[in-house]
């Protein structure tokens, strides 16, 4: 009997839609948002309803085949394998937000964006921890971890869950918090999608009506200067500062700006919660350096989300990253190198998000991740327009970490971590274990299949 043959009265079972490779629609179903992804499951299905869920997880238990679940796959490429014997699951469509402003808290359903959580926010005048992109999944964003433009004065952004509803891989529901299954609530903060299919997620938000944010520019050939000076002004910055140093590189679009069309430039990026003048001094040694662009006002946090200038729609694209303990000239040297004007290098953009103040404090209690050890988390990116730029790809992103193993702390971040590595790389020997521990009680049977999986032992 084929995999089709075992799930076909599913459509009969769901409000969703089922789709397989027979199906007109399948390369639109099956396509992630990262476009240089080519999943091939054994059928798709887009979940209408939590119902919807708890069935889809019961008729893969029932046909012997695997759970991967997708909300947007920005992260698609680090969960490698075959799904040729997984159903993928879309949760894309519920999008649901409700913010309850007396208690600060937002709750969002599988699917939702970090643009649907910042639109039903602002106008209590609260902010969520979001990322940097606004199509991100709010929940694959979370249970990585979630690193913000605010997250050195407020930590990781699964420090802040305060309940989450799942699937887990017996077809349960479960509502997990600090005192309802709290072993699963902990893996859960932090500890990835290896446990079950979240449905819904609960997280306080924060009473912020305005900060200080903008990019400096510079051409690239000006990066040795620009990055050391960032690098030390990193050393003294107060907590409430979170800033992002960057080579980046801008298509020849139309599109784009005619000053940076088709160049390269050495970008530094920055949020502030203090006050307007304070934030200006503490700037000012950039700008002794005469920026080309410098874009800083005062203004909502929404704006916040247009930051970083991350594509607003799907993309081909091949990332990976680092964490370092430390950023000496060597380094900045190296990169330049490797990455600068005249290497040739394929990344588009390599950057440094400056790590420290409430992200370096692991607090008891706070999850499987409550904290990232080291100064600087490291994230590449290049876009993969031809098989000869996958190839090239390929070979240019572990060389540049390798590049910069010298300086590096030995662990990694999930979240910018886009190919598939053993997960005990992101947490220490006891979290590890005990991750592996809950995963083996969990899913005994290996269900689930997810990025940067936990494997039970």
């Amino acid at each position: 009997m084929s995999v089709i043959d075992r799930i076909t009265d599913l459509r009969t079972r769901i409000r969703g839609a089922v789709t397989t490779p027979e199906d007109p629609t399948w390369d639109q179903a099956r396509q992630a948002w990262n476009l240089a992804v080519d999943q091939r499951p054994a059928v798709v299905v887009e979940a209408a309803d939590t119902a919807d869920i708890v069935e889809t997880v019961l008729a893969a238990r029932e046909a012997g085949l695997r759970i991967a679940v997708q909300g947007t796959g920005h992260g698609a490429a680090a969960r490698g394998g075959d799904l040729g014997d997984a159903i993928l699951l879309r949760t894309s469509a519920l999008r649901g937000v409700t913010v309850d402003p007396e208690r600060r808290v937002a709750r969002v359903q599988a699917g939702a964006l970090w643009e649907d959580v910042v639109a039903a926010s602002a106008p209590h005048g609260l902010v969520a921890l979001h990322g940097s992109s606004p199509d991100v999944g709010v929940v694959g964003y979370t249970l990585g971890g979630g690193l913000s433009f605010l997250a050195r004065k407020h930590g990781l952004a699964s420090s802040h869950v305060t309940a989450i509803d799942i699937v887990v891989p017996s077809g349960e529901l479960v509502h997990a918090t600090a005192v309802e299954c709290p072993q699963l609530f902990w893996a859960l903060r932090g500890g990835g999608g290896s446990f079950g299919v979240v449905t819904e997620m609960e997280f306080s938000l924060l009473p912020i009506d305005e900060v200080h944010a903008g990019v400096l520019m510079w051409p690239a050939d000006r990066a040795s200067e620009v990055l050391a000076r960032w690098r030390d002004l990193t050393d003294r910055l107060p907590e409430e500062v979170t800033s992002i140093g960057r080579l980046q590189s801008f298509p020849p679009d139309p599109a784009v700006p005619e000053p940076l069309r088709g160049k390269q430039m050495v970008v530094v990026e920055a949020v502030s919660l203090l006050g307007e003048n304070e934030t200006a001094a503490l700037l000012q040694p950039l700008r002794d350096l005469r920026p080309e662009l410098d874009t800083f006002t005062t203004g909502a946090p929404t704006m916040l989300l247009g930051l970083h200038g991350d594509p607003p729609h799907p993309v081909p694209a091949m990332g990976g990253g680092t964490m370092l303990a430390e950023l000496p000239d060597a380094a900045i040297d190296a990169v330049i190198e490797m990455c600068g004007p005249g290497s040739g290098s394929p990344l588009i953009g390599i950057e440094f998000r400056h790590l420290g103040g409430a992200v370096g404090r692991c607090a008891e209690g706070a999850g499987a991740l409550s904290c990232l050890q080291g100064r600087y988390a490291v994230f590449m990116v290049g876009a993969v327009m031809s098989p000869e730029l996958a190839g090239a790809l390929e070979q240019a992103i572990p060389a540049t970490i390798d590049g910069l193993a010298p300086w590096a702390t030995g662990g990694a971040f999930l979240n910018f971590t886009e190919m598939p590595i053993d997960a005990s790389q992101a947490f220490g020997t006891t979290t590890i274990r005990r991750l592996r521990d809950i995963a083996a009680a969990i899913d005994p049977d290996r269900l689930m299949v997810a990025n940067h999986q936990v494997r039970a032992y």
